[in-house]
């Protein structure tokens, strides 16, 4: 406790403040994943780890499209097909050969390692520089970025709203939320799996490709930890808006909050890495704040319990 004194004492309060635009238009670009990942993991009870591979796929497609003279915003869209082609492998795996969830995804994944080395020709990274091209977004224009970020979040968060509410989107969250049940009802649990996988990991391979435009290069590796950072946006968000909310926060709200839970968590990153603790210990960070977050709701709920036999206990 002591060691961390030093540590404190030399912490600027300011330089996080000054970080803070860079984390936005960070946690934007990550909150898009996290959508994804928001759908397999939350509407579909699926345990999908393709993301991995999925936004390095995203990215080293958008990266080499450009190089070869294509439009930055047709670099994302082919980085959001490549993405769906990712999750329509992992959907035939579970679905067609019956490959349970978690390994059908390890599988794609470990795949696409392969698969973006030959799409970067060979080379682990790609470089490509604002300079040069067009791009949709850039490290080196933070408001650009948030602002450009912000409304791409806002259009997929409405399409997203507005597909759940049709038919199939029902069929999509019926199926996750009883998989039995839809199928006594007629409805084909296994397509509906492939469509949510689909959209899932398109949604994966456009936040690599605009991440990638926004580092300025891509990385074989550049997805690695990417489910860890999903999973925590997803829970940061919902323990907030159920906090804040309670149970008046409707579906669009809760992608609204996956979102904030991005940002939430680049600042919370940022905010270790300036108090000057070890770089290497990063990852270990990320999976404490992760496992913070996910005993919230089961501590809350466990204290409810709790005081509800306390009660009982007493009204006797």
């Amino acid at each position: 406790m002591l060691s961390l004194v030093p540590v404190l004492g030399a912490f600027d309060p300011m330089s996080l403040v000054r970080a803070l635009p860079g984390d936005v238009s960070q946690g934007l670009i990550w909150g898009i994943m996290s959508i994804g990942v928001y759908i397999t993991y939350k509407i579909l009870n699926f345990a999908d780890l393709t993301v991995d591979g999925t936004m390095a796929t995203g990215g080293a497609v958008a990266v080499m499209a450009i190089l070869a003279g294509y439009p930055p915003v047709v670099a994302v869209a082919l980085a959001f097909l490549a993405g769906m082609m990712a999750g329509f492998i992992t959907g035939v795996l579970h679905t067609v050969f019956g490959i349970p969830d978690i390994l059908a995804g390890i599988l794609t994944q470990i795949a696409l390692y392969s698969v973006n080395l030959n799409i970067t020709g060979g080379r682990a990274n790609q470089a490509v520089s604002v300079d040069q091209y067009n791009l949709i977004v850039s490290l080196r224009y933070i408001s650009k970025t948030v602002i450009v970020t912000g409304i791409i979040t806002i259009a997929i968060i409405a399409i997203l709203y507005w597909f759940f509410g049709t038919e199939m989107g029902f069929t999509v969250r019926a199926t996750g939320c009883n998989p039995n049940m839809s199928r006594a009802q007629g409805i084909n649990i296994s397509v509906a799996k492939v469509i949510a996988l689909v959209f899932s990991n398109g949604l994966v391979g456009f936040a690599g490709g605009l991440l990638a435009q926004y580092q300025g290069n891509c990385d074989v590796n550049m997805g690695r930890g990417a489910i860890v950072i999903g999973l925590a946006s997803v829970i940061i968000g919902e323990v907030l808006g159920e906090a804040l909310f309670g149970n008046k926060l409707n579906f669009c709200g809760r992608l609204l909050f996956v979102v904030v839970g991005s940002i939430i968590y680049y600042v919370v990153i940022n905010f270790v890495c300036l108090l000057g603790l070890p770089s290497i210990d990063l990852k270990l960070f990320s999976s404490i704040v992760v496992a913070v977050f996910l005993a919230v709701p089961y501590m809350k709920g466990k204290a409810k319990n709790s005081y509800r036999r306390a009660a009982k206990g007493g009204a006797r």
